[in-house]
């Protein structure tokens, strides 16, 4: 007696907000597709970041298609919301969400595709890839890292200031996580709240004069080129003071040549500035290494904190689940994504790294292979 396998006509790996809107924008066209989510909910990995997390794009500019996020939210929707919100559009798009099922690998089934979950294999025509480009948490292979004797957590696995009150604490990396955390930190109580810096990052607020900084990442995609640094840097020396006495100095370039050269978004200023400006969060070198309780930094320096939090950000992950197909690039992002097909039948969906805000940009890459795929 042979089983026959789970078989769908189209399977979205991924229940965030991209692989969400991507299955209610193909509902809408009455095509069904099984989203699967490898954790307890849709959009599961909000719930892994910290407590005070809340977006940094405004309500109205970062709802998926088909469902305005509630005013009650406010403006700036906070963590919880926000997954609540996701539970609550799979369940107003009718969607067909399978909770608690991890894809390990994709393989090639005839004229469609197999995929190994933790659940058992199954069969889709048409395989849609949503997990995102923070995938699984990244933190450097630095010199002595294992030897370290104090505690060393991603910035994934922080929550909140409880564990960390009355000690010293030293953030690593000047990305919008890090700048938040060793501002929560200097909030909650700990002893010292220090930020590790190797390149001055790009600061802007997150709104000014009621304007958000969205709306701002949004037009530069029509500026000329040659606009958008001299504008950006002009806006900085107005808003931003200067913080080269406290370790931030401003770069030396604009936030379009910055994000070419690296794909990372400005600090969206929701309190860092005050606090390094006023001591609460101390400004050091980038890390070099680890030798026993000491953090060494690249001036030459080297500290004892009680605990380092790495926010060193995060890398896709997608080399198990389809690094065997030849569709990614040496830096292990899909090859073709938003659109196009990287394979026949195989398609990638919010894997591009932008300036006008994750949750709008990645809705608008579900309508291009919704559309796609619909055609």
């Amino acid at each position: 007696m042979t089983s026959t396998v789970d078989t769908h006509e189209i399977a979205i790996v991924g229940g965030g907000s991209a692989g969400l809107a991507t299955a209610a924008l193909l509902r809408s066209e009455g095509r069904n597709a099984l989203v699967l989510e490898r954790g307890p909910e849709p959009g599961a990995a909000w719930r892994l970041r910290y407590d005070r997390l809340h977006l940094h794009t405004p309500r109205l500019l970062s709802g998926l298609p088909g469902l305005r996020i509630p005013r009650r939210y406010g403006r700036w929707v906070a963590r919880d919301d926000l997954i609540d919100y996701f539970r609550r559009y799979a369940e107003a798009h009718d969607l067909d969400v399978r909770t608690g099922t991890r894809v390990d690998r994709i393989e090639r089934d005839g004229g469609a595709w197999r995929l190994e979950t933790s659940q058992g294999p199954l069969r889709a025509e048409t395989v849609v890839v949503a997990t995102g480009y923070n995938g699984v948490p990244y933190v450097p292979d630095w010199p002595g890292r294992e030897g370290f004797t104090g505690e060393l957590v991603h910035s994934s696995g922080y929550m909140n200031t409880d564990p960390y009150r009355g000690r010293d604490v030293l953030v690593v990396g000047a990305g919008n996580s890090g700048a938040e955390i060793a501002h929560d930190l200097a909030d909650g109580g700990v002893k010292r709240s220090r930020l590790s810096v190797r390149t001055p990052p790009q600061i802007v607020r997150r709104a000014t004069a009621g304007i958000p900084a969205q709306l701002l990442g949004m037009a530069i995609k029509n500026m000329p080129p040659h606009w958008v640094d001299p504008i950006t840097k002009t806006q900085r020396k107005l808003s931003i003071p200067d913080l080269s006495a406290q370790g931030l100095p401003r770069p030396e370039h604009g936030v379009r040549t910055s994000f070419i050269a690296t794909g990372t978004t400005p600090i969206l200023d929701v309190g860092i500035v005050d606090a390094v400006k006023h001591g609460r969060v101390e400004v050091v070198a980038a890390v070099d290494g680890f030798d026993g309780a000491d953090v060494l930094l690249a001036d030459g320096s080297r500290i004892a904190p009680d605990a380092v939090i790495a926010a060193t950000g995060f890398r896709a992950g997608l080399d198990e689940l389809v690094g065997h197909l030849d569709v990614l690039t040496p830096r292990g992002l899909p090859t073709k994504t938003d659109g196009e097909p990287a394979l026949p039948g195989l398609w990638f969906v919010g894997f591009t790294p932008t300036l006008g805000g994750q949750l709008r940009e990645g809705s608008a890459a579900a309508r291009k292979v919704a559309s796609a795929l619909v055609a």
